[in-house]
């Protein structure tokens, strides 16, 4: 990609109502936008992207107007050139389950990314990923275990994605009452979860989806997002039941501005202008294409660096009958909105987030929670004979095998921040911190492991009493643009596995597998299999890898007692799921399918154990009305421990198809070992409505059943605690309406 470089030398310019800061917003932007000529709003409106002629948007020297680069990466870290700190790709941090953490990740990341705008400021540089607009959370719905992008996703549930996405808004956007420290952009919008590349291209896919499946499964987690203020949402490739979603009025203005109140700004995807034209073919000339976006919603082109991006046709659009200077007007007003929020055309002092300098990007402070963040994400899958946490004076003779042990760069994933490896730790340093000698075999140069080195495996892994065996994937093998083609794992790591396994058994050790991915993968040997001790999920942990590791393993200091669950199903045989082409939900997800699991939604285990002893609220709910509860829950264990609580319903008798299990309220909490620690929860009248053609949500009179534990209900395999059940009776009927 092109890196555009652009120094600005500020001009000395009169007052204008636009900077008066004693005026309401909406006044001031007026007047600044009712001083743009077409022309000048055009160049706003086209330059979103990267490259000399996607972006940035260009300086309007009259005005005293600066440029702004509107395509800065915030996913779990600030992208732009330099150092930056990196926390978990943004599937563990979902495995976290706590809000808490997602809150700390994006605020730390919106100080660095602020932090880095000032100092470029300052130098007058404007280019790619130098702005303070974030085109982040990723909030689409795993629906398929072999896309690519499922690992900057929070998982397959509505709910979980919902909230974790509105704690990364207001984490990102922060809390002061007149300005935003960088602002969210949720992406991408909207049914969009695969293909990338297998078997179909993302850039001319025509997604056919229900109503209901869209209200129920996709819409969600957008709308909360747009309710905890997000000023931007970003417009994917895809078509939805043939109208691309750029070009989609129902999706960005019926859905998005009326139903929902949104008073942001819509950017598309990179391309996905230009795609309407020659990918999708709904259009065939620039002026038209122009005119069908801006009209649907859409306010800002990311091209792909064109000579002629497609919204340079607006001038003409206009001239033409086909677009009303008004819509265009209206559209750069929500544009500058945004702009006059960041502080843009404020003086600096009244703006607390002018004073963040890049002291503190790689600082001590976002150092540690990114060790915490780490520590959160990793899911125990398997304990056998409780082997971990590990008791090292034990262990004489240690091995360290697989493609992930020492392979620092394929352990930060897609949308990273550049890797530093100052602060960085892989999984081999992790192990050799423990033990002084430690014998180590790739077996692989790359996690595709097409090249094997059987030899080496087997010499690392022959004589030793406790082994470590890393595999994974990477984003050579998951990635954007980058489907899997089955769940298995990559090349002959699988045979990696085994050999070193059949090895280490000569001399008795204990194995312990340690996955670095995002999506499922195919591990049923390795579960099964008595010779595998342990399994642990880590995802990709960036930085704080080894470190994280070292504390997990020896359940050394907070929070190093596994509590973390998966957000995704591990499907046990994947020609059970549907094919990726397919965007019913049914058979899809935790919701909807019925098919065998590997491992289910809201699994993991822990170093202890808990038990849940009672569960309180209310035996009848009136129509409309939340439902307040509480449970209680003892720590039986040795260890001091978080717990994740799950709390689950399902509904008797609806009118209309439901899930048959939803996740309605969740908490990450302390809970120390002998100690008795109560949880209230809220289950809300929006979380009991059901989606209905006539009347949009309601919630319908009728018997709701509940379960709060550590997992799901009936889940197989379950983790070591109990649940609790019940029921409550809706009386009368509330119609909440379309939203």
């Amino acid at each position: 990609m092109l890196l555009l470089l652009l120094v600005f030398v500020p001009l000395v310019v009169g007052d204008y109502p636009f900077r008066n800061t004693s005026l309401p917003w909406e006044d001031r932007v007026n007047d600044l936008v009712g001083r743009f000529t077409l022309d000048e709003i055009q160049l706003q409106m086209a330059r979103g992207g990267s490259g000399p002629n996607a972006g940035p948007a260009p300086a309007i020297p009259r005005l005293g107007i600066k440029p702004y680069s509107w395509d800065t990466e915030c996913l779990r870290g600030d992208v732009a050139a330099g150092a930056a700190t990196s926390f978990p790709q943004a599937l563990g941090l979902a495995a976290s389950f706590s809000t808490d953490l997602i809150f700390r990740v994006a605020q730390a990341t919106g100080e660095e990314v602020r932090a880095k705008y000032n100092n470029f400021t300052a130098h007058g540089i404007y280019g790619t990923h130098k702005g303070i607009s974030c085109f982040s959370p990723v909030i689409n719905i795993v629906r398929d275990p072999r896309w690519g992008r499922n690992q900057e996703t929070y998982g397959e549930d509505p709910h979980l994605s919902g909230v974790f996405a509105a704690n990364f808004v207001k984490g990102l956007q922060g809390s002061d009452p007149r300005y935003i420290r960088a602002n969210a952009g949720c992406k991408h919008f909207n049914v969009h979860g695969g293909p990338d590349n297998i078997p179909s291209s993302r850039f001319s896919f025509d997604a056919e989806v229900s109503e209901r499946d869209w209200r129920t499964t996709f819409l969600p987690a957008f709308r909360t997002c747009v309710k905890a203020g997000t000023y931007n949402l970003m417009c994917s490739y895809n078509r939805i039941n043939g109208v691309p979603a750029c070009a989609n009025k129902k999706l960005l203005t019926d859905i998005l501005r009326t139903e929902w109140g949104f008073k942001g700004y819509i950017v598309s995807d990179e391309a996905a202008i230009e795609n309407i034209i020659t990918q999708h073919h709904y259009l065939n000339n620039s002026v038209d294409t122009v005119a069908a976006c801006v009209k649907a919603g859409c306010n800002l082109e990311l091209s792909q660096n064109l000579a002629q991006p497609v919204f340079m046709s607006l001038v003409d659009a206009v001239k033409q009958g086909k677009l009303t200077e008004d819509v265009v007007r209206t559209r750069v007003k929500e544009l500058f909105n945004v702009r006059m929020r960041l502080g843009e055309f404020d003086p600096p002092e009244m703006n607390q987030y002018t004073k963040l300098n890049v002291s503190i990007v790689q600082g001590e402070a976002h150092r540690n929670l990114s060790v915490e963040a780490a520590l959160k994400t990793f899911v125990l899958l398997k304990n056998q004979e409780n082997v971990l946490p590990l008791k090292p004076s034990i262990y004489k003779n240690v091995a360290v095998v697989g493609p992930m042990a020492n392979n620092s760069n394929a352990l930060f994933g897609d949308y990273s921040p550049n890797i530093d490896l100052r602060y960085t730790t892989n999984p081999l340093q992790g192990v050799q911190s423990i033990w002084s000698t430690v014998r180590y075999g790739a077996g692989c140069t790359d996690t595709k492991c097409t090249q094997y080195n059987s030899q080496e495996v087997q010499t690392a892994a022959k004589g030793s009493d406790l082994l470590f065996v890393c595999l994974g994937t990477g984003t050579e093998i998951e990635a954007e643009g980058n489907d899997k083609a089955n769940l298995d794992l990559p090349g002959q790591q699988l045979q990696l596995l085994q050999e070193a396994v059949t090895a280490g058994q000569v001399s008795g050790a204990k194995v312990i597998l340690l996955l670095f991915n995002a999506g499922p993968l195919n591990i049923t040997w390795a579960v099964d299999s008595p010779k595998v001790h342990a399994i642990m999920e880590l995802f990709l942990p960036a930085q704080a890898t080894g470190e994280a590791l070292r504390r997990v393993l020896l359940a050394e200091g907070p929070n190093s007692v596994p509590a973390a669950r998966l957000p995704v199903t591990w499907p046990r045989y994947m020609d059970t799921v549907p094919d990726m082409t397919n965007y019913s939900m049914v058979g899809r997800t935790y919701r909807y399918a019925t098919y065998p699991v590997l491992f289910p939604f809201g699994y993991g285990l822990s170093y202890t154990s808990f038990f849940y002893d009672i569960l309180g609220y209310p035996t009848h709910v009136t129509a409309g009305d939340d439902l307040t509860g509480s449970v209680s829950l003892i720590n039986r264990g040795s260890f001091d421990a978080d717990e994740v609580i799950q709390v689950y319903i399902s509904w008797s008798n609806a009118t209309v198809t439901v899930p048959q299990l939803q996740l309605v309220s969740f908490n990450r909490m302390f809970a120390p070992r002998g100690a008795q620690t109560l949880w209230e929860f809220t289950i809300s009248a929006e979380s009991m409505a059901v989606w209905t053609e006539q009347n949009g949500w309601v919630v319908e009179p009728g018997v709701i059943s509940i379960w709060v534990g550590g997992q799901q209900p009936n889940a197989k395999p379950a983790v070591e605690s109990d649940i609790i059940a019940g029921k409550f009776m809706v009386t009368g009927k509330k119609i909440l309406g379309r939203y």
